[in-house]
């Protein structure tokens, strides 16, 4: 996943995560850094998020940039601190949405929904060309090497990446609402 279109991505996982939570959070009476549905997010974030987006800056690290950089300017720990903070915002988008949803504000809850998920359509429209094609930024920049994402193991990772995220986005809805059906 390109680490532009993760930060938005994130966001907008977490805010649903806390929308599915969200009479579970009203009733909770620990903090919300303790509560059920943050530690599903927070494994969400970690056990999914994290390493799908560390494989592609790691791996093929100019395209999980869009071309923007070299990455091989870029000191690999800058790239970590920059998965990493990637990875977070899935719960902050948790911990932001919370409170709306708790809150009942729903239309307020659906406005940031659209407006992240609108973000990331916008990005991948944007992007589309350089998301379609599997080369190093120099080559991009240079117009030579260029291989269509479909004809390269770039788009056999972003196929397998679409798959762990989808189950794990499963996984986290079916925990999340596991409570309800306890309560």
């Amino acid at each position: 996943m390109p680490l532009p279109l993760a930060l938005p991505f994130a966001l907008l996982v977490g805010g649903s995560f806390a929308w599915l939570a969200r009479a579970e959070l009203a009733r909770s009476e620990v903090p919300l850094l303790l509560s059920r549905p943050f530690l599903v997010a927070l494994a969400f974030g970690l056990l999914v998020l994290a390493p799908v987006v560390g494989w592609f800056s790691a791996f093929h690290g100019d395209w999980a940039h869009l071309y923007l950089v070299d990455t091989s300017r870029i000191p690999s720990a800058v790239d970590l601190l920059v998965v990493v903070f990637a990875s977070s915002q899935v719960i902050v988008g948790f911990a932001l949405a919370a409170r709306l949803a708790v809150a009942r504000r729903e239309a307020r809850l659906l406005q940031l929904g659209a407006a992240l998920a609108t973000a990331s359509a916008l990005g991948c429209a944007i992007g589309s060309r350089r998301l379609g094609v599997s080369a190093t930024t120099p080559q991009w920049v240079g117009g030579f090497g260029l291989v269509p994402i479909g004809e390269s193991p770039l788009g056999r990772a972003v196929l397998a990446s679409w798959i762990a995220l989808a189950l794990g986005y499963v996984w986290a809805v079916l925990a999340l609402r596991s409570a309800k059906s306890a309560s």
